[in-house]
């Protein structure tokens, strides 16, 4: 009879977190439908912006921008990671760290000064275990990255970016590509040329525009919100793909608890059947010896 319990003692286990899982799977889903809603709007203002900014580069002004020019000048950089608060979602955060820290190494032999930002508590307390020096860390952002936030964290940039402060802004996430492929990337944000640098944009002729009232005013205003709006597609489609990485992760949690139960029920039935067997043996065996 211990065999049995013990057979289904670990089923009932195996069940209660087999509810877990299925639990995490659904809000997963959820979440990620709202998260991929935010992040394919995001994708195709952040596009067109950014295509705009390349023409813009390649429309021959006189006027130039700050945030489009190549720094000379090789002081300091800044990294971004950007992870997840929380685990149970694969191998999402390891491969995130392990491309930001690719960018980081590559950084450091270009830059005299490489400043880390890292998001996600679990980037951070990787990192510190890992005893690297973090700038600034934030665990704000969730599954639900609002615009404001993230506007906070992009004017610091820029307005460093402008004085001098910083001559290069890379950020390291999770890229949303599809529902079936997401990629660990780093990207650089910071001087915003690298976005002219598609090979689509290289093959549109030169586009001429007219501007009103002034060219610089135009691009003040278009440059540094397309450096925000990027920075903001990178937090979405970071939030989107740890939902899907979660999702999966759990649903194959799930159906591993599956198999586990079938498996671990058809023990406990031959155990309880052999059991049962032995039982009606011995009692028939000891009433034979009474007669």
């Amino acid at each position: 009879m211990a065999k049995a319990k013990a057979l289904d003692k670990r089923r009932k286990s195996i069940k209660n977190i087999r509810k877990i899982t299925r639990t995490m799977e659904l809000v997963s889903t959820a979440q990620f439908r709202r998260a991929m809603e935010r992040a394919v709007a995001a994708a195709s203002y952040s596009k067109r912006l950014a295509q705009l900014v390349s023409d813009l580069a390649r429309a021959g002004l006189k006027t130039e921008h700050p945030l489009l020019a190549e720094r000379e000048t090789k002081r300091r950089a800044a990294l971004f990671i950007l992870t997840a608060n929380r685990g149970m979602c694969g191998g999402y955060n390891s491969s995130i760290l392990r491309s930001g820290l690719a960018r980081l190494d590559e950084l450091r032999r270009e830059y005299d000064e490489v400043e880390l930002y890292v998001s996600g508590k679990r980037g951070l307390s990787y990192l510190r275990y890992r005893k690297f020096d973090i700038t600034r860390s934030f665990t704000q952002f969730d599954h639900k990255p609002s615009y404001d936030e993230v506007l906070e964290v992009a004017n610091e940039a820029l307005n460093r970016y402008r004085t001098g402060e910083l001559d290069r802004v890379d950020v390291a996430f999770c890229e949303f590509i599809t529902l079936s492929k997401q990629r660990a990337t780093t990207t650089t944000l910071l001087p915003l040329s690298s976005l002219t640098t598609d090979s689509e944009d290289e093959a549109r002729a030169a586009i001429e525009y007219e501007f009103l009232p002034s060219p610089a005013s135009i691009l003040e205003e278009v440059v540094p919100n397309a450096f925000r709006v990027q920075l903001f597609k990178c937090f979405l489609d970071a939030a989107v793909s740890e939902q899907i990485a979660r999702m999966m992760a759990m649903k194959a949690a799930t159906d591993n608890a599956d198999q586990m139960i079938s498996s671990l029920t058809t023990t406990y039935n031959r155990a309880r059947q052999s059991q049962i067997t032995n039982e009606i043996i011995e009692v028939i065996s000891g009433a034979s010896a009474l007669q």
